[in-house]
């Protein structure tokens, strides 16, 4: 018996049950486990599929449309950084395989654009006029493939995340949802199972050593990346970020939004911090005051945070890293979280930082930049 859309309350919206929420992550830990596919582009369409219900901040029991154009963007930002060779220690180089037997399509067609076109960072390649072509590839193989096959379960088909449509997938009811709720939860059982999708693919095992840290590889920014964004930050503010003391060393590069709530890599998402106050915050969201700040600071150097973007080859998206917060500040208000305020000091997350975030959303919606 499939599990009712039954409905609760929660601040006057109608969401799903705890039994729909059950039923569903149940199904997509069976896609993981059980789907049969040679690449890893299931990993990808469910990371893809969640955190675009996070960008759309859709948080109510409704459908969302996606589109096969927002689709194959996120599968080209997830693939772009694992087309490049993974080098071990004192070893030699390759790009990783992604699928038994030949490369992967996805990861074929974005290691000849960036063959060609070497200087486009994953920042600058959609302006390039090749670039269509690029996404046109990957949406084809993104409908020939993971959306085709992905809710085939156990022989059988349970079309309970989306329906396809020309242009894009229609979510079911209560998927988005489920999606934003559980992100950190979904994102974490992708990453685990894609990893071992890529240890697994025999081809690889002489490149990968037990040791080698290859979900840092796969998922976030590099030593160097991260090195001239901290340059880059240093130029911008010398100070704590949160302490507003002095930072001798260029201090830790910190995720404002936690990395473990959302584990992507946005440049407005930065911030440089002492270590001591980087561990006493660890994986709390920080109190409205340093949102506040941290919503100023972002506006106020925009160009120079593009800029920095682009030099570190980190994704920019000022919007992502808006939305992002929005998600992860209602979140904690409906559980009835605490922030951080500075060390041993917590405060309650208050509507009034929900509507910061909201406010810098719609302001930044009606604004034209050059």
């Amino acid at each position: 018996m499939k599990p009712s859309l039954a409905i609760a309350s929660r601040e006057g919206k109608i969401v799903p049950s705890s039994d729909f929420q059950l039923s569903f992550l149940s199904k997509i830990q069976r896609i993981f486990n059980e789907g049969e596919f040679a690449a890893t582009y299931k990993f990808a369409l469910i990371l893809g599929i969640a955190d675009l219900c996070i960008d759309k901040t859709a948080d109510c029991n409704e459908s969302v449309f996606i589109s096969f154009q927002e689709l194959g963007g996120k599968f080209i930002a997830y693939y772009w950084q694992q087309s490049q060779p993974f080098a071990r220690t004192g070893g030699e180089e390759q790009v990783l395989l992604q699928n038994h037997g030949r490369q992967a399509a996805i990861v074929s067609s974005i290691r000849v654009f960036r063959e060609k076109y070497p200087r486009e960072t994953i920042n600058t390649a959609q302006h390039n006029r090749a670039f269509s072509g690029l996404l046109a590839s990957v949406i084809r193989t993104i409908k020939e493939q993971p959306v085709k096959y992905i809710q085939n379960l156990a022989g059988g088909r349970d079309p309970f995340i989306f329906e396809e449509h020309k242009d894009g997938l229609l979510l079911r009811d209560g998927v988005a949802f489920c999606l934003r709720r559980f992100h950190p939860l979904v994102t974490q059982m992708a990453r685990a199972q894609w990893v071992n999708h890529i240890r697994g693919i025999a081809l690889n095992t002489r490149i990968l050593g037990p040791s080698d840290d290859l979900e840092s590889f796969l998922f976030s920014a590099s030593r160097q990346a991260l090195g001239l964004l901290r340059e880059g930050l240093m130029d911008l503010r010398s100070k704590c970020f949160y302490c507003d003391g002095s930072l001798v060393r260029g201090g830790d590069v910190d995720h404002f939004i936690p990395f473990s709530l959302y584990p992507r890599d946005m440049v407005p998402n930065f911030v440089l911090a002492h270590a001591s106050c980087n561990r006493s915050k660890s994986n709390k969201l920080a109190s409205g005051e340093h949102l506040e700040r941290w919503l100023d600071f972002s506006e106020q150097h925009r160009v120079d945070l593009a800029q920095i973007s682009q030099i570190a080859g980190i994704r920019f998206e000022e919007r992502g890293s808006l939305s992002v917060a929005l998600w992860a500040h209602q979140n904690a208000s409906s559980a009835g979280d605490v922030a951080w305020q500075e060390k041993q000091n917590f405060v309650q997350v208050l509507e009034r930082d929900i509507n910061l975030i909201q406010g810098r959303i719609s302001s930044l919606s009606k604004a034209s930049y050059p």
